[in-house]
């Protein structure tokens, strides 16, 4: 886990930069029945593990197949993918206000990943915690729920970086009752074969997988908004 944290901090650098090659593998899409009940709004924002880097299409990206994911259960879900390759925290709590008022619906459920490219430049997690806590604070003034995807610093910044970054997630999920996943990327880190040839990103199955890792989680945060 340690080798495979730490090229997070190699792979992150050219998140803002144009993608690699689009990856081969096909996606592993579920056949999705009609879904039932009222519509339920979901506004994705975040970095390149939001927007698809390295995927064939946007559709192969964690929200699309989220969304696929939702209503293969049932759930009548539209998940808006308001994601940025490169973007730090500040960048998303730059953009949240715009990106929330271009919806055209009020969202009843926001999920936000972001933190790695703040780690990447070194950023002090003082600096991160306060744009989360920005964003949190916006949320909670127009009354939207918020499902935290969490990060984990790469071991080679230091036993105290590490200590403070990692913190800033379950410490923000508990101030603002907010839904947390401990590690987005969990479900790939110890699975080659689920992730791009940077070591970091995921293939369209590695997608799958972390769909499958987070779908309990934003069912049951969308179920309490609803």
């Amino acid at each position: 886990m340690k080798w495979l944290a730490a090229a997070l901090v190699l792979v992150l650098a050219g998140c803002h930069q144009a993608g690699p090659e689009a990856a081969s593998t096909a996606s592993t899409a579920v056949e999705t029945p009609a879904p039932q009940g009222p519509k339920r709004h979901v506004l994705a924002i975040g970095d390149s593990l939001f927007a698809g880097y390295g995927l064939a299409s946007p559709e192969l990206a964690y929200p699309a197949r989220l969304q696929a994911a939702l209503r293969a259960r049932g759930v009548n879900a539209d998940v808006a993918n308001a994601s940025v390759s490169g973007d730090t925290t500040a960048d998303g709590a730059a953009r949240l206000g715009f990106s929330l008022d271009g919806q055209a619906v009020k969202p009843d459920l926001v999920l936000i990943c972001l933190g790695g490219n703040d780690m990447l430049r070194g950023l002090p997690p003082t600096a991160t915690r306060a744009n989360m806590e920005a964003m949190l604070t916006e949320l909670d003034r127009r009354h939207i729920p918020v499902v935290l995807m969490g990060m984990l610093a790469a071991p080679n910044l230091g036993v105290d970086y590490a200590r403070a970054f990692d913190a800033v997630w379950p410490g923000l999920a508990r101030r603002h009752h907010a839904v947390l996943v401990p590690f987005f990327l969990s479900s790939v880190m110890a699975r080659g074969d689920l992730r791009q040839a940077d070591h970091m990103h995921p293939t369209p199955a590695g997608v799958e997988a972390i769909v499958s890792g987070t779908l309990p989680v934003v069912m049951g945060a969308l179920k309490r908004a609803g």
